[in-house]
């Protein structure tokens, strides 16, 4: 039982199940706000041009098809930002693969033997 309590530990420890967990977390609090959004703003928006009904509501011959289209522009503009995320996150880590990293000062002891190849050189 320890060593499966071990190997669990080293698995959620990886950085990649932390990032994914962090991931999760923060897009489910994004898609509650999108969800609000077009739940609230949206759809009465578009309401506006259906008569006696809110948009969400809207379901010719019993089907949910304003609810279904609520989904879809939820989905669509968390994917959309989602990708806009993801496209940043990947030029910042381009760039910082492409710079070079500065080259370390000489120690002394190195500058000490450049000196003396210099001065043999010359002779």
């Amino acid at each position: 039982m320890k060593g499966f309590m071990k190997e669990f530990k080293a698995f959620i420890m990886r950085g990649n199940v932390l990032d994914m967990a962090v991931g999760v977390v923060i897009g489910g609090a994004f898609t509650a706000i999108v969800t609000s959004i077009v739940e609230n703003l949206l759809t009465p928006i578009i309401g506006l041009c259906l008569k006696d009904s809110t948009f969400a509501e809207w379901a010719p011959g019993g089907f949910g098809v304003g609810a279904v289209i609520n989904a879809i522009i939820t989905f669509l503009i968390t994917a959309f930002v989602l990708f806009c995320i993801v496209k940043a996150v990947n030029k910042m880590s381009k760039k910082k693969e492409e710079e070079p990293a500065p080259d370390p000062e000489p120690s002394e002891e190195v500058l000490l033997l450049r000196e003396i190849r210099d001065l043999l050189e010359k002779k």
